[in-house]
């Protein structure tokens, strides 16, 4: 009984820690930002009762869809894993916190857009059934005003999409892939064959094999050039990349020769073993299938940069990945304007019409987003264009329905 006791305590204590590693900045900006607002909101009277109401109702449903759906998803997943987990034996522990705990955010920020467009037209196609909006607008509320706590729940609702998607959710990838290749058997590219790249102005590094696991290559050979002419040439039979240095792009070469070249003449170095500095990781080497998922924001803006200055022809997906994770942001406030137009008004038949015609133009947006995805990484479409083309098309259907919604 003391043992259990104990082991659940452990396990409280762990998910508490996980809370606060993952969302503790996040809790202290949310509350500086409520505190900011209740000083503006005593100042001026910018929120009213209605519009508190409102935006009760717009996250009390954007909580409880997103709650329902992910609860669904989680028992038709552990149905579908539930014998790997066996046969893999995975502990508890493991699947609670580093699967499910990091499988949550990630699909709930995934469909977030489509959570926000079903919540405004559930609950606003119910107000408009009970004649509430009715009696908002006879009231003298225009449908500009009406629309205020709705794009101030969208902010708060975007700020959040945008921190997990920059911040949280890649480290929580990379623990969940890791959890999938030990007990779900997914396979992971953990090695490169014949990798040529270049790692900084005129220096063209090359491996013939490289393992990842160990962060050990064969065949390792660099060249620097000056003026288009070759000037040094190393070679070493075996390349280890230190993973215990402070810095990064330390890199150990074992029986290595260099040839020093000056015109007609060579000088020739060698030795058993060097410490060296090059411009470049393990990441650079080895591409598996979903690795800018598991990149921050500003760690995708540095890889970028650097595979651009190499020349580096498989850039597109994490342009596309980068400037995604911006466009989506903006999604929550699209599908809002064209919820409240469409379900504002109040028509025989319920709200059924109004989920129908919300999932179609929810599930819509979600495919012009892979499509456009998928374009750019085939089609060389630009990634930044490629991004926005769903915001781009929306804004015009939104503009449509905002201009025909009732006054």
């Amino acid at each position: 009984m003391e043992y259990r006791r104990i082991r659940r305590y452990r396990y409280f204590l762990k998910a508490g820690r996980w809370f606060r590693r993952h969302f503790g900045p996040l809790f202290l900006l949310l509350d500086l930002v409520r505190r900011l607002w209740h000083r503006l909101q005593n100042r001026n009277k910018l929120i009213k009762k209605l519009d508190w109401y409102l935006i009760r109702k717009f996250i009390g449903t954007y909580i409880y869809s997103i709650l329902l759906i992910i609860t669904i998803s989680i028992v038709f997943d552990v149905n579908e894993n539930l014998a790997k987990f066996t046969q893999y034996h995975a502990p508890l522990e493991a699947i609670v916190f580093d699967y499910y705990a990091n499988f949550i955010p990630y699909f709930a920020n995934l469909f977030s857009p489509l959570f926000v467009f079903i919540a405004v037209i559930f609950f606003t196609s119910k107000l408009a059934g009970n004649s509430e909006i009715i009696a908002m607008l006879a009231s003298g509320i225009s449908f500009k005003r009406l629309l205020r706590p709705y794009m101030f729940s969208c902010v708060l609702i975007s700020a959040l999409s945008f921190y997990l998607s920059a911040f949280v959710i890649p480290h929580g990838t990379v623990i969940r892939q890791n959890f999938e290749t030990m007990y779900k058997n997914k396979k992971k590219n953990t090695a490169a064959e014949n990798v040529m790249l270049q790692v900084d102005k005129g220096v063209v590094a090359y491996i013939q094999h490289y393992d990842n696991e160990h962060k050990h290559g064969y065949g390792f050979s660099l060249d620097k050039f000056q003026n288009k002419n070759l000037v040094s040439h190393t070679t070493a039979m075996d390349i280890q990349y230190d993973t215990i240095s402070e810095n990064k792009y330390h890199w150990t070469l074992l029986n290595w020769k260099t040839r020093q070249l000056k015109g007609l003449r060579e000088h020739i170095t060698q030795g058993a073993q060097k410490d060296t500095v090059l411009m470049m990781e393990p990441t650079d080497l080895v591409y598996s299938k979903g690795q800018q998922e598991t990149f921050t924001l500003p760690q995708l803006r540095e890889y970028i940069s650097k595979q651009q200055v190499r020349g580096s022809g498989n850039v597109v997906q994490y342009q596309v990945e980068y400037h995604k994770r911006i466009a989506a942001s903006f999604a929550s406030f699209i599908l809002t304007i064209i919820g409240v137009s469409l379900s504002s008004k109040k028509r025989k038949g319920g709200m059924g019409l109004y989920l129908g015609v919300g999932l179609a133009l929810s599930f819509l947006y979600i495919m012009l987003q892979t499509v456009s995805s998928t374009f750019a990484i085939q089609a060389s479409f630009p990634p930044m264009l490629a991004a926005w083309v769903p915001n781009i098309i929306f804004s015009v259907v939104a503009w449509f329905c905002y201009r025909h919604a009732p006054n």
